[in-house]
Protein backbone atom coordinates (compact mmCIF):
# COMPACT_ATOMS: atom_id res chain seq x y z
CA UNK A 1 0.00 0.00 0.00
CA UNK A 2 1.41 3.45 -0.88
CA UNK A 3 2.58 5.83 1.81
CA UNK A 4 2.10 9.58 2.03
CA UNK A 5 4.26 11.96 4.02
CA UNK A 6 3.10 15.53 4.57
CA UNK A 7 5.72 18.13 5.38
CA UNK A 8 5.06 21.54 6.88
CA UNK A 9 1.53 20.65 7.97
CA UNK A 10 0.06 23.74 9.65
CA UNK A 11 -0.20 23.30 13.42
CA UNK A 12 -3.91 24.18 13.53
CA UNK A 13 -4.70 21.53 10.90
CA UNK A 14 -2.66 18.95 12.78
CA UNK A 15 -4.44 19.76 16.05
CA UNK A 16 -7.87 19.55 14.37
CA UNK A 17 -6.98 16.19 12.83
CA UNK A 18 -5.66 14.95 16.17
CA UNK A 19 -8.84 16.10 17.98
CA UNK A 20 -11.08 14.47 15.37
CA UNK A 21 -9.09 11.24 15.56
CA UNK A 22 -9.41 11.15 19.33
CA UNK A 23 -13.17 11.83 19.18
CA UNK A 24 -13.68 9.08 16.59
CA UNK A 25 -11.27 6.69 18.36
CA UNK A 26 -9.03 6.46 15.31
CA UNK A 27 -5.33 6.82 14.72
CA UNK A 28 -4.07 9.97 13.01
CA UNK A 29 -3.47 7.92 9.87
CA UNK A 30 -6.99 6.47 9.89
CA UNK A 31 -8.49 9.92 10.46
CA UNK A 32 -6.42 11.44 7.66
CA UNK A 33 -7.67 8.72 5.28
CA UNK A 34 -11.29 9.39 6.32
CA UNK A 35 -10.82 13.14 5.84
CA UNK A 36 -9.26 12.66 2.40
CA UNK A 37 -12.09 10.35 1.32
CA UNK A 38 -14.71 12.80 2.57
CA UNK A 39 -13.02 15.64 0.70
CA UNK A 40 -12.92 13.54 -2.49
CA UNK A 41 -16.58 12.58 -2.16
CA UNK A 42 -17.59 16.19 -1.52
CA UNK A 43 -15.65 17.33 -4.58
CA UNK A 44 -17.39 14.70 -6.73
CA UNK A 45 -20.77 15.75 -5.34
CA UNK A 46 -19.99 19.41 -6.04
CA UNK A 47 -18.96 18.52 -9.60
CA UNK A 48 -22.24 16.65 -10.15
CA UNK A 49 -24.24 19.59 -8.79
CA UNK A 50 -22.34 21.96 -11.07
CA UNK A 51 -23.01 19.74 -14.08
CA UNK A 52 -26.72 19.54 -13.26
CA UNK A 53 -26.87 23.30 -12.88
CA UNK A 54 -25.19 23.73 -16.27
CA UNK A 55 -27.68 21.33 -17.86
CA UNK A 56 -30.60 23.19 -16.28
CA UNK A 57 -29.30 26.52 -17.53
CA UNK A 58 -28.78 25.18 -21.05
CA UNK A 59 -32.54 25.15 -21.60
CA UNK A 60 -32.41 21.74 -23.23
CA UNK A 61 -35.19 19.33 -22.37
CA UNK A 62 -34.31 15.92 -21.06
CA UNK A 63 -36.78 13.15 -20.42
CA UNK A 64 -35.91 10.82 -17.61
CA UNK A 65 -37.71 7.54 -17.15
CA UNK A 66 -37.64 4.79 -14.59
CA UNK A 67 -37.20 2.17 -17.30
CA UNK A 68 -34.53 -0.45 -16.85
CA UNK A 69 -31.38 0.09 -18.93
CA UNK A 70 -32.11 -3.08 -20.91
CA UNK A 71 -35.50 -1.70 -21.93
CA UNK A 72 -33.97 1.56 -23.09
CA UNK A 73 -31.29 -0.25 -25.12
CA UNK A 74 -33.89 -2.50 -26.76
CA UNK A 75 -36.07 0.49 -27.65
CA UNK A 76 -33.08 2.28 -29.11
CA UNK A 77 -32.17 -0.75 -31.23
CA UNK A 78 -35.71 -0.86 -32.65
CA UNK A 79 -35.38 2.68 -34.03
Amino acid sequence: MPNLQIRDLPQDLYEALKTDAKMEQRSLTQQAIVALREARDKRRCDQRKELLQTLRQSGRRFSFTDDAPETLVNEDRKR
